[in-house]
């Protein structure tokens, strides 16, 4: 009867997990450019036809919108159903005639032919192209994806060097297994991005007198120099070039993506952006600097209160700003004024002048001239920007962007949304797991089914506004893929006997959130028991040796790192990824310029700062172990006894931790209290927001070790 239950509440529960539908345009072919062009001028559209054509070319350049229809307003501020319909149909009839090569499967042999050609005949003996964009991004555009398209590898971090006659792709520890499924070997020679990097690789493979060619709008400036040095010691000269040549052989690659920028309310920021910048330029008259290029899209959007769409899972709009130290005067945006909302228009104020992206290069060369004393982030960058300001005679300060720390120090009110955005992030992963426990092993679900799943459950909180990320769901050896993508190839289907990884997050107008989870899927094989009992309970220990810490002002990441991997260092083992990342508040999910890692990393943890805790242990060809909630870094209160105040860490999320996998004998009295205390929490907290099958299941989840 309990089963049963179960399972008709469950049942009950699937219509409210259905995400809750829009009201939708009626579709309908696209009745041609001259009733459209009716329906702009009724509207009084600043746009025409051909402003629509290119708007909507760049709608379909920008990752899918969880709100589909948020695009319409930048046709017209309050578009008529029949505009919409239009609208619509027009983006239907372009996107069936579009196609970027980027699909699974399309990758082509023939494109390192393409490029070698066309590396001959600009006179170029071999290219350098890494994984980013000109704001040297994790998340890029489609239009930037070119080392996929090129590779096939759709890792979110790697590089390639391509020579006439051999070739070498770059990747991190998280991707060693997923490039060589990706990457043809026969083509690529495999290198570890950290130990043998490109630099290091042209310098033992460059020959005397070779030309290598690199884009120094995807370089920053120590990367340029770094390669500069490498193919002086090989005798080859390293040549900037005025357009990527993978561009020229790319003929379909997307236009500039156009997702919409909008507004976020101070209700969210706790700040708003006049004193921001007011804030930012006061800092950089103290530091004797003129001004600052803004470089990083998630800097702009926290420096002014904008959220946009144009790359995946982070909700940024591309472009670039000069900030003044002078707080009288205007910060310069540098975007496709296209793309902003009138509600984002209207919130910029006077304080911000509009620039098109192609003026950019005039306004720093106008600083240069000037003799000013700018500041740009060493990190994001492009060697490109700094180039033209010194040539131009301008006072170059390259260091950390001035709006990192501040962005990264959540006030007050950030924090408060990141609490909510994790208790109700929570409660859908949850209500996820307890799904899996009863259904998600049969038999009948494949990793991308349990993926989507999990993101019914996200969406049926009526909140979402994205992931955060591509979520990582691997079964059995998939798990041991550190950032592994399941593919209708690759996707394996859940059955007892397996342990299963999954990593996702959601972003949230108040927050964004990034979990993992390992489960074991029904009764594991004795010997298999054993063995991942003992590295989950290891895994285990470090996360709650890092969650307890205690630690002075002053200390950074890298100082505290050790105490998540000693549970495995007594028994020989490690893993080949930091420890913890920063995350943004609605932002993006990998946030700096803290970092919990091997890594060294002088920027001192302080209070507001959200970072991942995630040690985790990967066996090849068997599974994955992970356990990552994020943490806020917090002020605690100062024992009795105590001779100095102590930092800590707040566990902001709240999810049950597969006490099945557990070795009770390897923990000690206070792990186990904090475990079930953790778990003690979790139940308060999520149990009133669940279905009544959930609540039990959680009940037994959670229940004291």
């Amino acid at each position: 009867m309990a089963c049963f239950k179960f399972a008709t509440d469950m049942l009950a529960f699937e219509n409210m997990v259905q995400p809750k539908q829009r009201p939708s345009v009626c579709r309908m072919s696209y009745q041609g450019d001259e009733v459209l062009a009716r329906l702009l001028a009724k509207q009084a559209a600043a746009l025409d036809v051909a402003g629509v054509r290119r708007l909507v070319a760049g709608v379909l350049a920008a990752p899918p919108a969880f709100v589909p229809d948020a695009w319409h307003v930048l046709a017209a501020a309050d578009p008529s159903d029949a505009l919409k319909a239009q609208l619509e149909a027009l983006k239907a009839e372009l996107a069936a005639t579009q196609s970027d090569g980027l699909d699974d499967g399309a990758w082509d042999a023939a494109r390192v032919a393409d490029l070698r050609a066309e590396l001959k005949r600009q006179a170029l003996d071999g290219f350098v192209l890494p994984r980013g964009d000109e704001h040297q991004g994790e998340y890029v555009s489609p239009r930037a994806e070119r080392l996929l398209w090129l590779t096939g590898f759709s890792g979110s971090a790697g590089a390639c060097v391509v020579l006439a006659s051999r070739a070498a792709i770059f990747v991190d520890g998280r991707y060693t297994l997923q490039v060589r499924d990706q990457v043809d070997g026969a083509l690529f020679e495999y290198c570890h991005l950290v130990d043998n990097p490109p630099a290091a690789w042209l310098a033992a493979n460059a020959a005397a007198g070779m030309r290598i060619g690199y884009d120094p709008w995807l370089h920053s400036t120590d990367s340029a120099e770094r390669l500069r040095q490498a193919c002086a010691k090989a005798g080859a000269v390293l040549m900037p070039l005025q357009s990527n040549p993978v561009d020229a052989v790319w003929t379909n690659r997307p236009l500039a993506p156009m997702g919409p920028v909008v507004p976020q309310a101070v209700a969210y920021t706790g700040k708003n952006a006049a004193e921001k910048r007011a804030e930012i330029a006061s800092r950089l008259a103290a530091d004797k600097l003129d001004a600052a290029v803004i470089t990083a899209p998630d800097s702009l959007a926290w420096l002014l209160n904008l959220r946009g769409g144009d790359v995946p899972h982070t909700p940024v709009a591309l472009g670039f700003a000069i900030l003044p130290a002078d707080a009288s005067q205007p910060l310069d945006l540098f975007i496709e004024p296209m793309k902003l909302t009138p509600a984002a228009k209207a919130a910029l104020g006077n304080g911000v002048r509009l620039r098109r992206p192609d003026e950019l290069g005039p306004a720093l060369d106008a600083l240069a001239a000037a003799k000013a004393r700018v500041l740009t982030d060493r990190l994001t960058a492009s060697a490109w920007i700094d180039q033209r300001l010194s040539d131009g005679g301008a006072v170059l300060t390259r260091d950390v962007c001035p709006i990192a720390l501040p962005k990264a120090c959540k006030n007050p009110q950030e924090l408060a949304g990141i609490r909510a955005a994790h208790i109700r992030d929570g409660a859908a992963v949850t209500r996820f797991l307890a799904w899996l426990a009863a259904e998600g092993g049969n038999g009948t679900y494949d990793e991308i089914a349990l993926a989507d799943r999990l993101l019914e459950f996200r969406k049926a909180t009526g909140a979402l506004r994205d992931t955060s990320f591509s979520t990582i769901s691997g079964a059995g050896p998939n798990g041991a893929i550190v950032h592994y993508r399941a593919t209708p190839a690759t996707a394996k289907v859940l059955a007892p006997g397996m342990v299963y990884l999954v990593d996702s997050g959601g972003q949230y107008e108040d927050g964004t959130t990034d979990i993992t989870r390992t489960v074991a899927i029904g009764p594991l094989e004795d010997g298999l028991k054993r063995e991942v009992a003992d590295r989950f309970t290891r895994v285990l220990k470090g996360h709650i040796a890092l969650a307890r810490a205690r630690f002075p002002a002053g200390t950074s990441g890298s100082q505290l790192d050790v105490l998540a991997r000693r549970a495995l260092w007594d028994a020989g083992l490690d893993y080949d990824h930091g420890t913890g990342h920063g995350v943004g508040a609605f932002l993006s999910v990998h946030e700096g310029p803290q970092r919990i890692s091997k890594m060294p990393n002088s920027i001192a943890l302080q209070p507001g700062m959200v970072v991942s805790n995630e040690p985790g242990y990967y066996k090849t060809g068997a599974y994955g172990i992970r356990i990552e909630n994020l943490v806020a870094v917090a002020e605690f209160p100062k024992p009795p006894t105590a001779e100095r105040a102590m930092l800590g860490f707040e566990t902001l999320t709240l999810a049950p931790i597969d006490r099945n996998l557990v070795d009770r004998d390897l923990l000690d009295a206070g792990e186990i209290a904090w475990f079930d205390a953790y778990h003690a929490r979790v139940a308060a907290e999520i149990g009133p927001l669940v279905d009544d099958a959930t609540k039990a299941w959680l009940k037994a989840a959670t229940a004291p070790l």
